[in-house]
């Protein structure tokens, strides 16, 4: 019996918004299998997207699959009144499209293949960068000691000149060395070089590259000294290399200055 316009229409309609109305019609025409197939392969992908962000382009690539595909099933909706004829047709072209799938499939499993192999790189190189790390703490105790080492040996031969040059300074004016005391501690408080006369007492502190901060340290101790043994205190400061400017707040601050 033929249909007419209206009732065409209200069951295309149905068929286009009723899913399962739409799965119960394809079933008949042998396209559940498929579908049910393209659904698992849609799981698969969606597995393989989250372990590999690089897939996204495949994966567009099979939405538009899709999407072509979907465009083919309305144009086929749309002529449901020609399907007996074309039915032939039909298989064929499903036929084809599993071979497709079929591809897909092992092309899944190639890219699953490459994931694991790069995870693998990935975790070698975790491994290395964890080696290098440890050797460059290790790199770095062994600078910390040696910087240490040689900052002692500079502050022990600067002490060494510092006292034969204040030595003969002290012996032109007339000065008696009472004391000389290298690393000394007065009140808890470290002087590097404490040389003691009739008249003074020398307070030396040695810098390789001093600033403001260590001129006002040194300015502290030498009152400190002062204070506790009741003689004048000098400070001095001996350095490698000091700035002009360094230089002339030392001066400013009342500090001797001996440079090598």
């Amino acid at each position: 019996m033929a249909l007419s316009a209206e009732e065409k229409e209200r069951f295309l309609r149905a068929v286009e918004e009723d899913r399962e109305f739409r799965y119960a019609l394809m079933g008949l025409l042998g396209f559940k299998e498929l579908l049910e197939r393209f659904a698992r392969l849609e799981e698969r992908q969606a597995r393989l997207e989250e372990r590999q962000q690089k897939l996204e382009e495949r994966q567009q690539r099979l939405e538009e699959r899709q999407q072509r595909l979907e465009e083919r099933q309305q144009k086929l909706e749309e002529r449901f009144a020609k399907l007996e004829e074309r039915q032939q047709k039909l298989e064929e072209r499903f036929a084809k499209l599993e071979e497709r799938f079929a591809k897909l499939e092992e092309r899944f499993a190639r890219l699953e293949e490459r994931q694991q192999k790069l995870e693998e790189r990935q975790q070698r190189l975790e491994e290395r960068q964890q080696r290098l790390e440890e050797e460059l703490v290790r790199v770095r105790r062994l600078a910390e000691l040696n910087r240490r080492d040689i900052g002692a040996l500079t502050e022990a031969t600067l002490s060494r000149w510092v006292w034969e040059d204040l030595r003969d300074e002290l012996v032109e004016r007339g000065e008696t060395v009472v004391s000389r005391r290298r690393n000394a501690r007065v009140d808890n408080v470290d002087i590097d070089l404490l040389v003691e006369t009739s008249k003074r007492i020398y307070v030396v502190e040695v810098k390789i590259q001093p600033n403001h901060h260590d001129i006002n340290e040194l300015v502290v101790k030498a009152r400190k000294v002062m204070e506790l043994r009741g003689k004048e205190a000098v400070p001095v400061l001996a350095s490698v290399w000091i700035g002009d400017e360094t230089a002339r707040y030392a001066e400013e601050r009342g500090v001797k200055v001996i440079q090598y």
